[in-house]
């Protein structure tokens, strides 16, 4: 137990304050690995584990020593993000649905909750590399999903088949019945049979569909084909991957900061010192390599598991991210390469979406395209109709109770939600100011990582490059799929933002402290 409570110390940076002090800020510690291990996978336990650390590192602010508390200008940047928010939430068309909402925007605290318990570069690496390895444990998940397949797909469906009229039709893949899972035609006719209305949950292409099946219409047959009325089935291998998280593009999008963060410490790792060959670097600043065959398996593995969840946005962002990232801390000739190997990567995405989905990359008359083009058609008319939408908004959430006399959602005919952009929503919701501050708060950023990343300094390691190098590609990404994604209001991919955000901060940070713990 000593020799555990020691090494814990050592990477937690604790071991110099009083008995009290250091028990909580062990803790902290410890919930903030566990968040780690989290947010890949789950929003609750990642919340759960973010809001108790941070509860326990604030009561330890109580003793001394006290961190030293560095105000920058994306300390700035953040917190009057925030106070805008609120400033437009007691402005708003419905302030306590907007109120409510002020918890979402203080997501943001998690960097600071990275940043002031990461104390030193051996604790900041070993954090970097528990989010990754966490996260391939969904990544290794995601093929194996798909050979083994889930639900039955109905082939040959005839018109009387009680499945037809429940607007099943050729190549839905049933998944339950009554919320129990399905793997065989049988499974379906003993659930149907057991109630009168059965509630089936269908996969169609690129959705789920819910539908009723009365047991009074099956056929009569021997078979459970014959009494549902079709020829064949098979197991359903086509659908958008989700993660643990059951939902696509959130699964997307965290995926493509994560994968940003894996391929920076890659290309790091084997351009480390721009000019010299890998093998001529030390073995001490390489680490070992199965390192690097761990994190070229990871990028390769969550490119899969991207492609497979066929959201467009994302991958877009990622190879754009990748680009930046190549462009960065590669050679030229690597760059190309780069290029060369990311062009049939991208080839091989729109062939899986058109199969998967039956739409083009960029197709203008997929309906998920419409739909966007119509709620960003809204929102900048609802915006810009009123002075004070122009600078305040209309207030976060509030389109859900005024829609009707703000003429939203096709008047009811298109589902309810939200923009489908970080750019609009911010606009629409909080007006001018707001999205001028969140641009700031990117730039910053970017401009901090970007900076550090060209001071050259002799005593990086390959590993702080590679994770500034994941942190710019990552945000970079995280503004491109933000134009069709409000990925900013998706709380389990804003998590991880603000996570690799203190990453970052806490690698440039390293540069300026002259006592901070190389590790």
């Amino acid at each position: 137990m000593n020799s555990f409570l020691q090494g814990l110390d050592e990477l937690a940076g604790t071991g110099h304050e009083n008995r009290i002090a250091r028990w909580l800020r062990r803790a902290a510690f410890v919930f903030l690995v566990l968040m780690l291990v989290s947010a890949p996978h789950s929003i609750a336990a990642t919340q759960t584990a973010w809001i108790t650390g941070m509860f326990l590192w604030l009561v330890s602010l109580i003793f001394k020593p006290r961190p030293r508390f560095r105000i920058t200008l994306l300390d700035g940047a953040l917190w009057a993000f925030f106070f805008w928010s609120v400033v437009t939430s007691i402005f708003s068309y419905d302030p306590a649905t907007s109120v409510d909402m002020l918890r979402g925007v203080a997501i943001f605290l998690i960097f600071y909750f990275v940043v002031y318990n990461l104390r030193s570069l051996r604790a900041v690496y070993f954090a970097a590399f528990t989010l990754i390895i966490s996260c391939m444990v969904n990544v290794v998940l995601t093929p194996v999903q798909r050979v083994i397949g889930r639900g039955v797909a109905i082939h040959g469906i005839r018109p009387d088949s009680p499945l037809a009229k429940a607007t099943i039709v050729e190549g839905d893949a049933i998944l339950d019945v009554n919320g129990k899972k399905i793997r065989f035609p049988e499974d379906i006719t003993s659930a149907i049979e057991q109630n009168e209305v059965a509630k089936i949950r269908a996969f169609r292409k690129d959705f789920d569909i819910r539908v009723e099946v009365k047991r009074a219409e099956m056929l009569p047959g021997e078979t459970a084909m014959e009494r549902l009325g079709f020829e064949s089935w098979t197991r359903n291998r086509s659908w958008r991957s989700s993660g643990f998280y059951g939902h696509y593009t959130t699964y997307a999008e965290v995926l493509q900061l994560i994968a940003s963060l894996t391929l920076g410490l890659l290309v790091a790792g084997f351009f480390a010192g721009r000019g010299r060959r890998a093998n001529e670097i030390a073995d001490s600043e390489r680490g070992k390599r199965g390192v690097f065959v761990f994190l070229f398996i990871g990028v390769a593995g969550m490119c899969l598991a991207l492609l497979l969840t066929v959201t467009r946005a994302s991958q877009l962002a990622f190879l754009i991210s990748g680009f930046v990232i190549f462009a960065a801390g590669a050679s030229r000739k690597w760059l190309i390469a780069a290029v060369a190997v990311g062009l049939p990567l991208a080839l091989a995405g729109l062939f899986i979406l058109q199969q998967s989905r039956d739409v083009g990359f960029f197709d203008s008359k997929d309906l998920s395209t419409l739909y966007r083009v119509t709620m960003w058609r809204d929102g900048v008319r609802l915006w810009s109709e009123n002075p004070r939408h122009i600078v305040l908004g209309v207030g976060m959430d509030s389109i859900k109770t005024h829609w009707q006399e703000w003429n939203l959602f096709d008047k009811g005919h298109l589902p309810m939600g939200h923009f489908h952009s970080t750019p609009v929503q911010l606009l629409v919701e909080r007006g001018l100011p707001a999205l001028l501050i969140w641009l700031t708060i990117l730039g910053i950023y970017a401009r901090t990582l970007w900076k550090a990343l060209k001071s050259q300094s002799t005593e990086r390691s390959w590993i702080s490059t590679g994770i500034l190098l994941g942190c710019l590609g990552g945000a970079i990404g995280f503004f491109t799929s933000g134009i069709v994604h409000y990925n900013l209001g998706d709380q389990e991919v804003a998590m991880v933002f603000f996570i690799l955000m203190g990453f970052g901060s806490r690698i440039v940070e390293s540069t300026l402290e002259p006592t901070f713990e190389r590790g």
